[in-house]
């Protein structure tokens, strides 16, 4: 079987298949091995892993957004972790949505919660409300994964972030790009991941293009999944 590689072209065609195969065999390990679950910025849990967030890093940087909107909260570690970036740059605030509040939420002064569903009306006009008043827009996508819901949060979203910027789509890595295959929520959901919302979204919208370097690092978890607006 044919093992997919989303990184940059010119190592798979230098390195044949065994590229990917390494590439997958080290994420599958490095996933099964849970170390993410216990990467901390400041003291507070991030769920990422470091290339991911040095790679968010580069992009507040290079966009210096005004205003950056991430679905899913957890415990707030990388929305702490993106407020301090933005501090550092002297520009933008965070806005992280989720339906729970942390038990102990970090603050910042450039970090807002809002409770609710990424996708329910009151919450997408308050983010719109807020999107306005930016002239850079960008985006993270970390709530559920279920396919249905990361294509409408995609096709929600997609229109808020500014050309240019950023729509960042989280753990495309499950239902099997490499790691959980057939992947559910809950036992009756239908098996899928943000790699099929990614796919869908692109087939119906030409408006964004997949950033190759950012997989020069060779492992993420969001294969395919930093997605640049087109100018």
């Amino acid at each position: 079987m044919e093992i997919p590689w989303y990184g940059p072209p010119q190592l798979a065609q230098q390195f044949g298949e065994s590229v990917s195969r390494i590439v997958n065999e080290y994420h599958t390990l490095s996933y099964m091995q849970m170390g993410w679950k216990h990467t901390k910025w400041m003291g507070v849990t991030t769920y990422k892993v470091p290339n991911d967030l040095w790679l968010y890093q580069e992009i507040i940087h290079e966009i210096r957004p005004d205003l950056i909107i991430e679905t899913g909260t957890f415990q707030g570690g990388s929305a702490l972790y993106m407020a301090c970036l933005l501090e550092t740059i002297g520009n933008g605030e965070i806005v992280t949505i989720d339906i729970n509040r942390p038990e102990n939420p970090p603050e910042h002064p450039r970090l807002t919660y809002i409770l609710g569903s990424s996708v329910a009306d009151e919450v997408v006009a308050d983010i719109k409300a807020r999107a306005e008043k930016a002239e850079r827009v960008l985006v993270i996508l970390d709530s559920s994964h279920l396919t249905a819901h990361v294509l409408k949060e995609m096709q929600i979203y997609s229109n808020i972030v500014t050309p240019g910027s950023y729509l960042i789509v989280e753990d495309s890595n499950v239902n099997g790009h490499p790691i959980i295959p057939e992947y559910r929520e809950s036992p009756g959901d239908e098996p899928g991941g943000p790699m099929e919302a990614i796919d869908a979204f692109l087939s119906e919208s030409d408006a964004f293009d997949i950033d190759i370097d950012r997989h020069r690092y060779l492992m993420t978890f969001n294969p395919r999944g930093y997605l640049r607006k087109k100018s």
